[in-house]
């Protein structure tokens, strides 16, 4: 590791000495640590069997998110996706939440989907954690939303074995029926895409940053629905979110729909945990 460490600071343009290095967390993915050298401290995760461009999508993500002059990210200084030997080199973000910190970061998510592309969708293949996620650049959010997201993971389920029987037909029936609920000209806001509580921090003065990030285009309603999954997200949050960008008087209706792909990823990633969500949201919108 210590070598991998001084070829990836090399990379970076440092040759200063390294002063500090331990584990840190950072996922069940990659592996993280923290490095403080003469020059800065660094956070530096390694994925030995890293996807083609799985680092470099990563960093794109990261970019484009910097590029709304919305939310702060941290930056990033090289990355490699060579075989065996995947790296990503950021700086390290040190700090801790301030009273504000909750209510600052709604209202910069919120400023961040008021930023938008010309279609939905992304012109890269991508990945949720460690799954395949297919793009393209679609005019229609429903035929993205549908085809994409949903329907990509209800293949993959049946190639796991975790869509079968009733919970496959009613899945089946859901993408027939989408359009009822789902709309087609939604505007394409820049997403995070993997937006849970784990994936946002604070540095310093108490100024929120996202990292980690699944890049689309697409409705942010899709975005708020996931941050209320698994929680980690305070009434601040989403009373500043609302302030500054209103959410649709139809999102409880169509929340569970969005929630539902991400609750498809980790019925295919880590098993039948999570199949009574999936089963609940199918049985009220499918029967």
């Amino acid at each position: 590791m210590n070598e991998q460490i001084k070829k990836a600071l090399l990379q970076a343009g440092d040759d200063s000495n390294i002063k500090t290095t331990k584990h840190a967390a950072g996922g069940s993915i990659n592996e993280s640590c923290f490095v403080e050298t003469d020059n800065r401290k660094y956070f530096i995760k390694f994925h030995p069997e890293a996807p083609d461009r799985f680092f470099e999508l990563e960093a794109r993500g990261l970019e484009l998110i910097r590029e709304t002059n919305s939310i702060a990210v941290p930056e990033v200084f090289t990355y490699t996706d060579e075989s065996n030997s995947a790296y990503l080199v950021m700086e390290w973000i040190d700090g801790a939440p301030s009273a504000d910190t909750d209510r600052i970061l709604g209202d910069r998510i919120a400023a961040m989907h008021q930023t938008f592309g010309e279609k939905h969708g992304f012109d890269d293949d991508t990945f949720i954690g460690s799954l395949p996620q297919t793009n393209g650049l679609f005019s229609s959010w429903l035929e993205y939303y549908r085809d994409q997201r949903l329907a990509a993971q209800l293949r993959m389920g049946i190639d796991k074995g975790r869509m079968t029987g009733k919970r496959r037909g009613r899945m089946e029936t859901l993408l027939e029926d989408l359009g009822k609920w789902i709309p087609d000209d939604a505007a394409p806001s820049y997403l995070h895409g993997d937006l849970w509580g784990g994936n946002w921090l604070a540095g310093p003065g108490g100024e929120p940053y996202v990292i980690d990030p699944s890049f689309l285009y697409g409705d942010r309603h899709f975005e708020l629905a996931f941050t209320e999954v698994f929680g980690g997200y305070s009434s601040d949050f989403y009373r500043a979110y609302q302030e500054q960008f209103p959410l649709s008087p139809d999102y409880e209706d169509i929340k569970p729909l969005y929630q539902l792909y991400y609750l498809l990823v980790h019925l295919n990633m880590f098993g039948e945990a999570y199949g009574r969500s999936v089963d609940t949201i199918l049985k009220r919108y499918a029967g």
